[in-house]
């Protein structure tokens, strides 16, 4: 047991009160397992965060951050710059679709998010369509935890609270989710095409003329695994082309690998404007994001006398050289060990397993796709969320880490999980539901 002062860190996302009389602390990480302070292995059902997908502590970036922390320790981001930040840029490029050919770092995918929203903002302005300054977010969507995320994005609980001073001319299309129409679909589900077109109806309010941008997620992740209806992507991107609307994916999530391709975009065959990325850069190892954005954005935005800063945005860290190196480890072990290729073969098996448990207590649906799994739960009345919450702690107590999200229980297995792995994670969360009143 720990004997660790709990008392002054004020944990981010967590009932505080609550953890630090029952604590779960971590104490160190290999591979596919976690061990607790209390000397517990864990299989870790979520690969840290949406974050870790080849797994912790992986040699190769391990080594390679050990290397460029003794090397190069920091590197000022502003009017100066340094190798490693300029070829991981060129490394991301040559993975992403063609049409994408600038990086900008950031820090995470919050940031990221902004960074892409502020972005959109002056392309537009730099085009002599300053009006055009309305964001657009999906209900339920996530993009993050600062002003600009939180207004676009449609999480109640993210934004309850922050309400008023929400940034203003910011509008949402209705989410994608239909449990009568959906439940227990397998990958992309064959109803919902028609959602897309509520961003019309936003067109028709607000005239085109007054628009920007609409950000979504290709999959929502952080609403409990929310699967795009076949067709509806198209629609979104058909819709922007017509009346002059930058697309933006937040692919924090599904980005690297998670949905069995370098890119969401790449996998479900629709190409946005701008990309968010964060998480998979680095396999979680150092906090790093980034913005990619195609050329026309890029050549938009340095319209100007050359000698003249373009966009007046960045960070102190954009670009640090230790998370630079660490991207750079990571997407040389995505291309040595065939991680997309990796996940596209055990998909199938994560679908199969997972669907498995429709039959048991409280589920009242399941999705999925690539390695991104949402079990759906019916919430106890007057108790939304005890269900999850108890799950997931029972899970914990038996030796395997997984998420919820209220009543959804969220599942994001390694790349290179085995059957066996993903077997025991599955028929861990069977008993665990059967447990629960």
């Amino acid at each position: 047991m720990t004997t660790t002062n709990l008392e002054p860190y004020w944990m981010p996302f967590t009932a505080n009160r609550a953890f630090k009389k029952a604590p779960r602390v971590l104490h160190s990480a290999q591979g596919h397992y976690y061990t607790d302070a209390d000397g517990r292995t864990l299989l870790d059902g979520f690969s840290g965060l949406w974050t870790t997908g080849l797994g912790h502590c992986h040699p190769k970036i391990v080594a390679a951050v050990q290397a460029q922390v003794a090397t190069l320790d920091y590197a000022m981001a502003f009017q100066m710059g340094h190798n490693k930040a300029f070829e991981l840029a060129e490394k991301i490029i040559a993975i992403a679709p063609p049409e994408f050919t600038r990086v900008f770092f950031t820090n995470s995918g919050s940031e990221a998010a902004d960074t892409a929203l502020k972005m959109s903002i002056a392309y537009h302005r730099a085009r002599g369509e300053g009006n055009r300054t309305r964001l657009i977010g999906r209900e339920r969507g996530y993009h993050g935890v600062n002003f600009g995320g939180m207004s676009v994005g449609g999480m109640t609980a993210n934004r309850k609270v922050f309400s008023p001073v929400m940034i203003p001319g910011v509008d949402h299309i209705r989410h994608t989710h239909s449990l009568g129409d959906m439940a227990f679909s397998k990958g992309q589900p064959t109803w919902g095409t028609h959602l897309a077109d509520d961003l019309e109806r936003l067109v028709t309010l607000h005239d085109a003329s007054n628009i920007a941008a609409l950000i979504v997620e290709p999959v929502a992740g952080s609403a409990g695994v929310l699967v795009p209806p076949v067709g509806y992507l198209e629609r979104l991107r058909e819709t922007c082309d017509k009346h002059g609307i930058l697309l933006i994916f937040d692919e924090v999530i599904t980005a690297f690998g998670r949905i069995g391709a370098a890119f969401g975009a790449q996998r479900l065959g629709v190409t946005p404007d701008i990309i968010t990325v964060a998480k998979g850069l680095t396999n979680g190892v150092i906090p790093m994001g980034a913005v990619l954005v195609k050329e026309s954005v890029y050549q938009a935005l340095t319209n100007c006398p050359e000698n003249l800063i373009e966009l007046f945005h960045g960070y102190t860290y954009s670009g640090h050289p230790v998370a630079a190196a660490a991207g750079l480890a990571t997407l040389q072990c995505y291309d040595d060990e065939a991680t997309f290729v990796q996940v596209r073969n055990i998909e199938g098996v994560f679908e199969t397993l997972l669907h498995e448990l429709k039959a048991e207590p409280h589920v009242v649906d399941i999705r999925n796709f690539g390695l991104m799994g949402g079990i759906e739960l019916t919430s106890r009345v007057g108790s939304a969320g005890a269900r999850g919450t108890e799950a997931y702690l029972r899970c914990f107590a038996e030796g395997v880490v997984i998420r919820n999200t209220g009543d959804i229980i969220a599942l994001s297995p390694f790349f290179n999980s085995t059957e066996d792995e993903l077997i025991r994670i599955i028929d861990t969360v069977r008993r665990a539901l059967r447990a629960i009143d």
